[in-house]
């Protein structure tokens, strides 16, 4: 009997967001082994990323043009790492604070990023509906202030890159307690393997000033959009932190501070 239907074709969705020349992953991404994203390792010791962002790299300030250049065509979706070359787009490893600025976007594609970090001004982009950072394999949290973008409803996310997913429920980086803070503390240069980040922009919580001694980190895990995502809370007071809402289902339900926490077992299990 013959078949003549038609021969169905599928879309790659993604076909478009390699970039020129980025055929596989080696040339614009960094090795990354702080998961192991193929079986659970509830107890082994996780970190942060302690890269800072070169801002002298000619990556790096070609991103600053594109973000411009968006800002100013009020363009709906920003594809920022297909105008890079593989080397210009292993050299971005956070994303400038600027776009905050980007209020008319509504779909943010960061596929196959060497990042390992996203800024807390992505809770400007108020008008956001989508967010792929699919297969940015070294990108294994977010900021709370993600939840800002009260618009989004669709996220593409390589979960197993992510701390607490619920595969394999890897551990969370030990955060250090609030006494540890001290005086000292420079929130406009800070430490990223010990704090996640390298500066703070306000509280993630009340979006008020975060003073030397008043740094309050934790953890939480909430659905934002389609998946569940690990999110870091710079919260200024532990009335902030009470704020918090609770945890997502099947997840640790409080705010915690990482180390060896329990966690429900995976599905793996």
């Amino acid at each position: 009997m013959t078949n003549d239907r038609e021969p169905q074709l599928f879309v790659n969705r993604w076909g478009d967001t390699s970039g020129p020349g980025a055929e596989g992953h080696g040339g614009r991404q960094d090795a990354c082994s702080c998961l192991n994203q193929s079986r659970p390792a509830p107890r082994a010791r996780v970190g942060f990323h302690a890269e800072r962002q070169d801002t002298s790299a000619p990556g790096w300030r070609r991103l600053l043009e594109l973000v411009e250049e968006a800002v100013a065509d009020g363009r709906e979706e920003f594809r920022p790492l297909v105008e890079l070359s593989p080397q210009e787009r292993r050299q971005i490893v956070t994303l400038p604070s600027s776009i905050g600025r980007l209020t008319a976007v509504k779909h943010l594609v960061l596929y196959g990023s060497n990042l390992v970090r996203i800024p807390p001004q992505i809770g400007g982009m108020t008008n956001l509906e989508e967010f792929t950072p699919y297969t940015s394999y070294r990108l294994h949290w977010f900021p709370y202030e993600l939840t800002r973008c009260a618009r989004l409803t669709r996220s593409t996310v390589s979960t197993r890159a992510l701390f607490g997913n619920y595969k394999l429920r890897p551990p969370f980086p030990r955060l250090q307690p609030a006494e540890d803070s001290g005086t000292d503390l420079d929130p406009g240069n800070l430490d990223p393997r010990r704090r996640g980040v390298t500066a703070l922009h306000g509280c993630s919580v009340c979006d008020g000033p975060i003073g030397p001694a008043e740094l309050h980190q934790r953890w939480i895990s909430l659905r934002v959009a389609t998946d569940v995502l690990p999110l870091l809370v710079n919260a200024c007071s532990s009335a902030c932190v009470a704020a918090l809402p609770r945890g997502a289902d099947d997840y640790i339900a409080t705010p915690h501070q990482g180390g060896r926490v329990d966690q429900p077992s995976s599905d793996e299990d």
